[in-house]
């Protein structure tokens, strides 16, 4: 029932997220302002970025897939191996399929008209991956799984804004799309286990361990300056073209990639030790 939720919740925040930042001229006026303050220090910066982004592939998908069906074979957790190359295949597919199919950005004379970029490719394969170690790892690693994870997908979001390739709004839903089908992965693993016939026993909130702590902090911290951001952004009469207003709108933009990766992951985090805990 918990997975079941979170993959509703995050479907809607998806379709949000477009509805707000995409489908608006207010958001895409904000969106394009973070667009636009990427350019400043983008030389420097993209020589980190780029090795970030240069490692999303279809061959390092595909890679890492194989690796963690590989690791749920070995524990001969069979239902696991499913549960991952779902997760994965069907966020990818999802997010292409939204990207070039079912969402669209309008010419609303905010920005540049260009096709449609959410949700990001980079980002949702980059955090389908790491959920997927979520998932296979042993309880006890999870937390940290789940913090190195997160901390990988928000460097890749962030990574894609450095670039000029995304917008946050494109990043935040390829976050939202992959936690959407770790949802429905968790629950999977939960119905299989209710239905393998073990003796009923009490129920214990999940643990989150210090990993799980350090996300939630993370996220909660990372929010903070990304609201006043957006507040500031949104509230600003006129264009968005001054230094401090693009470099304003591009930290914020930043800060929300990384805490909507940050939260997703604790989130995942919770509903997955959930899952294992329910028979």
């Amino acid at each position: 029932m918990l997975g079941l939720l979170t993959a509703v919740v995050s479907a809607v925040g998806v379709w949000l997220t477009w509805r707000v930042f995409v489908d608006t001229a207010a958001g895409q006026r904000v969106d394009q302002a973070v667009f636009a303050g990427a350019h400043f220090g983008r030389n420097r910066l993209w020589r980190v970025a780029y090795p970030v982004l240069d490692l999303v592939s279809v061959p390092y998908i595909a890679g890492v897939l194989g690796a963690a069906v590989l690791i749920a074979v070995m524990r001969r957790r069979w239902g696991m191996a499913v549960q991952v190359a779902l997760l994965v295949g069907g966020a990818n597919l999802t997010t292409r399929v939204l990207k070039t199919v079912v969402l669209s950005r309008p010419d609303l004379g905010a920005t540049p008209l260009f096709s449609n970029a959410l949700p990001s490719g980079h980002t949702t394969a980059a955090a389908s991956v790491s959920a997927a170690l979520v998932f296979v790892v042993p309880a006890r690693a999870r937390p940290w799984a789940a913090a190195f994870g997160a901390l990988y997908t928000a460097a890749t979001g962030v990574s894609t804004l450095v670039g000029g390739w995304h917008r946050p709004s494109d990043a935040v839903a390829g976050v939202l799309v992959v936690l959407a089908w770790s949802g429905l992965a968790c629950a999977l693993a939960a119905s299989s286990r209710g239905a393998g016939g073990s003796s009923p026993r009490r129920r214990r909130l999940p643990a989150l361990g210090s990993g799980g702590g350090l996300l939630v902090l993370a996220g909660i911290g990372a929010a903070l300056p990304a609201a006043y951001s957006l507040r500031a952004s949104w509230t600003t009469v006129g264009a968005l073209n001054s230094r401090a207003e693009l470099l304003v709108a591009y930290g914020g933009g930043a800060f929300g990639v990384i805490a909507a990766s940050a939260l997703a992951f604790a989130v995942l985090l919770f509903v997955r030790q959930s899952a294992e805990r329910v028979v």
